[in-house]
């Protein structure tokens, strides 16, 4: 079986280059790639292009416009990338028969409320990110592709910047640190992203009706935190192990998001209901910490 994989080169489409190799050819495009076809969704046509010439069984798209703030004087590149590169990669597939994979995003909530959203919950993004991620899953809908639509929330990975990274790193620098504390979400490690989907992709495969489970699921870790606790929980790890920390045990300050200005406006609620991916793929979800304690774990054992 072939896969073509754009953005390999990403937090998420890192991990999937391991999790997919033993589907079969894994074909890995990024923006720099020209042979044998380009993966720089600037290019909407030629991507469009690459999928018809390979002629893949699955593309999974782990490519996106995600300079959140950015994206907000910059909205004709985020929309290209997000939404008409993602609408001519939903045609390509319809046309050769390939099953489509993306990863959307919470962004496409407005973020109101204290409950978990179901994927069939109204969308109101608040940003153009958010704009842009919601019209490129309406684009997959609409070309007729057998396709999963994979929502997730608060992404990290053992590689690249990330906020714990960042979090780290500061209580390293700085006396006192400030952190948002009304945005609740799920801190999701990219090699669950990785690895659920693939399981994901085995079922739709292997089975004889592949519409019936294309579809939009949200795949994020169980529980919910706050950017705040999210920040404590990485510090006071660090703490408990010995790491050389400049900050101040209890000078860690909440924050509400209204002190934090951004050019985007961020959903105060980040919460998906997985309920819908684990029942239909047979899986569970482990809890937030889980995965952070073990990227955590992985960076020290370097």
């Amino acid at each position: 079986m072939r896969v073509v994989l754009f953005g390999p080169n990403g937090q998420v489409g890192w991990e999937l280059r391991r999790a997919l190799a033993p589907l079969g050819e894994v074909v890995a495009l990024d923006r720099q790639t020209r042979e044998p076809a380009t993966g720089d969704l600037e290019q909407p046509e030629a991507v469009a292009a690459a999928i018809r010439a390979l002629r893949p069984a699955v593309v999974v798209n782990a490519a996106a416009y995600t300079a959140v703030d950015k994206a907000e004087s910059e909205p004709a590149r985020a929309a290209c990338i997000n939404t008409t590169a993602v609408a001519a990669m939903a045609h390509a597939c319809a046309d050769v028969g390939a099953l489509l994979v993306h990863y959307s995003t919470d962004y496409v909530f407005d973020g109101e409320g204290t409950t978990a959203r179901r994927e069939d919950a109204p969308i109101a993004p608040l940003s153009v990110y958010g704009r842009t991620k919601a019209d490129g899953e309406a684009a997959i809908r609409a070309s007729g592709c057998d396709h999963l639509i994979l929502r997730t929330s608060w992404v990290y990975a053992a590689r690249g910047h990330n906020f714990a990274r960042t979090m780290l790193r500061l209580a390293r620098e700085r006396a006192a640190l400030s952190v948002v504390s009304d945005q609740v979400g799920a801190p999701t490690g990219a090699e669950l992203i990785a690895d659920a989907t693939v399981h994901a992709i085995r079922s739709v495969v292997a089975t004889v009706d592949r519409a019936a489970l294309s579809g939009t699921y949200h795949l994020a870790a169980r529980g919910a935190t706050t950017w705040f606790d999210y920040a404590a929980h990485v510090i006071e790890a660090a703490r408990a192990r010995g790491e050389p920390l400049t900050l101040a045990p209890g000078v860690l300050n909440a924050i509400a998001t209204a002190e934090y200005p951004t050019p985007a406006r961020r959903p105060l609620n980040s919460r998906l209901d997985v309920t819908r991916f684990e029942a239909t793929f047979g899986l569970t979800l482990p809890d937030w910490r889980l995965g952070v304690d073990r990227v955590l774990q992985e960076w020290w054992s370097r």
